[in-house]
């Protein structure tokens, strides 16, 4: 079992992640604020990885909220924003959910994880389809947000623990290497869909 990371490497790991968020739009403001305690921030493995593109989800999300209507860094944000976690997930799903989903104790967690991942590329196509410089495309955004957060709270709080409980230290490194060269690869590859969303997901 991987240990958790002291308060200082959190706090160092946390700020990294904003930084990197901020080289997006270095004039806008990442007001970050606390986020949820977990105690994978700083890990050296899998989860942490995981953790530290959920820390940079969380500045870019509050950036592109920052920004106003005819801002052009919100949409350099937006796009960020949806590259990263298209690659994010898809990299997640091959490097850690497609072996979690083969131990039957685990199988549900993993399930879950993917069936959000979905769930959120609509909310994403949704935000994508409509007109990024109008007031209101702040309420449509906000609901990505919202499930967004409670989805990567969902995962540190809870999936990540039931998971860790069937992989050993050399595992999650190993998933740690595989995420990174699938992650590279998945962004560079993401296309940003745009699709309006007539029903609820």
């Amino acid at each position: 079992m991987a240990r958790p990371a002291s308060p200082l490497t959190q706090r160092e790991a946390k700020a990294s992640s904003v930084a990197e968020a901020r080289t997006v739009a270095p004039d806008v403001s990442a007001r970050l604020g606390s986020t949820p305690a977990t105690r994978y921030r700083g890990n050296p493995a899998i989860f942490g990885r995981l953790v530290e593109d959920h820390d940079k989800h969380r500045a870019l999300l509050s950036m592109i909220e920052a920004t106003s209507p005819k801002d052009p860094a919100r949409k350099t944000l937006f796009d960020e924003f949806v590259r990263d976690v298209h690659g994010h997930a898809a990299a997640e799903e091959q490097a850690l959910w497609s072996t979690v989903m083969r131990n039957p104790e685990t199988t549900p967690f993993a399930r879950h994880a993917v069936g959000d991942h979905h769930k959120l590329d609509k909310l994403m196509a949704d935000a994508a389809a409509r007109d990024i410089t109008a007031p209101g495309w702040l309420r449509h955004f906000s609901g990505l947000k919202e499930e967004y957060l409670d989805h990567i709270l969902e995962e540190e709080t809870e999936q990540f623990l039931e998971a860790e409980k069937t992989l050993t230290e050399q595992d999650q490194r190993y998933m740690r290497k595989v995420f990174n060269a699938r992650k590279k690869a998945e962004k560079a590859a993401a296309v940003i869909e745009k699709k309006i969303r007539l029903k609820p997901v």
